[in-house]
């Protein structure tokens, strides 16, 4: 009873107006406010609400990088279409299934919690339906993720969580002790938007924090599960050209859905001589899986759990989903940005306030550990 007291004072006094964010509890969902939003808007018996701003962030629409290396322009922080499309929308849609799925906590994560000092306050960036919220009795949670669904699961927990976006956390810097994001940028679609998440996790943390981020893996230990993910169609390089997005992609000279799955042969008769003028398809469409890192990952909902909402009768309407009548489910795809072995280190090279002080391979996930050095 204590402990909760405690807990309860230390993020409502002190810490909150460290943060510059005012705290409000309405129907047992924690909303917090930025210091430069002046209004609550709650709207009908809803028991969400959302902060207006009292006027637009100031943010440059340029690319540009800061006194410290970090990145910001209006297009990191606008959302892709396919973003949207594909992850905001089918997690909104999925996410009572999904919750019921994802109870087991990774050890690696577990451990890392584990070790934090008594009373760190720990920001989980994605948090999902908030497995990791709470997991250390001795620390204090507080929880985000871009999906309104997921954020009212972990509300209805009974923890303290918001929505946001991950590359723009409402949090002051240096507000936190530590922060973790599991399985999160793997979903944004550009490297900025990548590189701005992962800048964001370490401003949020005080000199000396720690920040643990976990990505999937293009190197799966399991190799037959990418022969059931879908590889991104050109067609959705369109989706990605804009401010910000990746315009230097060269498109595949293949459909890449009709790409064969590549077999290894030691047999010499198997093997192919290309010639300089007529390139070996066989080659180049090994060449591309090899190089594969954008996916569609299916979602299977099942036909009782699609009907709660009605959300999957419009995903189906508008193309978004699809009917798979001999499983008993609707098809959502999610996006993925499958990660390659030293892109991660490779993405926290420009931050110059931050140092590598772990990196490991564990289920088929790259994860690193990094801290704030000033």
């Amino acid at each position: 009873m204590i402990h909760s007291v405690l807990k309860t004072s230390r993020f409502f006094n002190p810490r909150t107006e460290a943060l510059g964010l005012t705290g409000v509890i309405v129907g047992f969902v924690c909303h917090l406010s930025f210091s430069s939003m002046k209004q609550i808007n709650c709207t009908g018996d809803s028991s969400l609400c959302t902060v207006a701003p009292c006027k637009e962030p100031s943010i440059t629409d340029s690319l540009s990088v800061s006194g410290n290396g970090t990145t910001s322009s209006m297009s990191v922080q606008s959302t892709p279409e396919i973003e949207k499309k594909f992850v905001h929308h089918v997690y909104d849609a999925i996410a009572p299934h999904f919750s019921a799925t994802r109870f087991a906590k990774w050890p690696k994560v577990a451990s890392f919690l584990s070790s934090l000092p008594l009373g760190s306050l720990v920001l989980d960036a994605g948090c999902g339906n908030g497995k990791y919220l709470g997991l250390n009795q001795d620390c204090f949670f507080i929880g985000c993720d871009i999906s309104p669904s997921l954020i009212k699961i972990c509300s209805d927990r009974g923890h303290e969580v918001l929505v946001a976006d991950a590359v723009n956390l409402p949090y002051r810097t240096g507000f936190g002790d530590a922060a973790i994001s599991i399985a999160v940028l793997h979903h944004l679609s550009t490297e900025s938007r990548r590189r701005k998440a992962i800048e964001e996790l370490v401003r949020v943390v005080k000199k000396g924090g720690h920040v643990l981020i976990t990505v999937w893996a293009v190197e799966q230990e399991d190799t037959n599960l990418i022969t059931k993910w879908t590889p991104l169609t050109e067609k959705y390089v369109e989706e990605w050209v804009g401010p910000g997005s990746p315009r230097a992609r060269t498109p595949s000279p293949l459909p890449l859905e009709s790409i064969p799955e590549s077999e290894e042969s030691s047999s010499s008769e198997n093997i192919k001589v290309c010639s300089e003028s007529n390139v070996c398809k066989d080659l180049e469409a090994e060449k591309h899986i090899k190089n594969q890192q954008e996916y569609f990952v299916p979602w299977h909902l099942p036909y009782h759990r699609a009907e709660i909402s009605g959300a999957s009768s419009h995903a189906l309407a508008a193309g978004l989903a699809t009917k798979d009548d001999k499983k008993g489910a609707v098809v959502y795809n999610r996006y993925y940005h499958v990660f390659s072995e030293g892109e991660l280190e490779r993405l926290t090279a420009g931050i110059i306030n931050a140092r590598i002080v772990d990196q490991f391979f564990d289920k088929s996930n790259w994860c690193i550990i990094l801290e704030k050095t000033a």
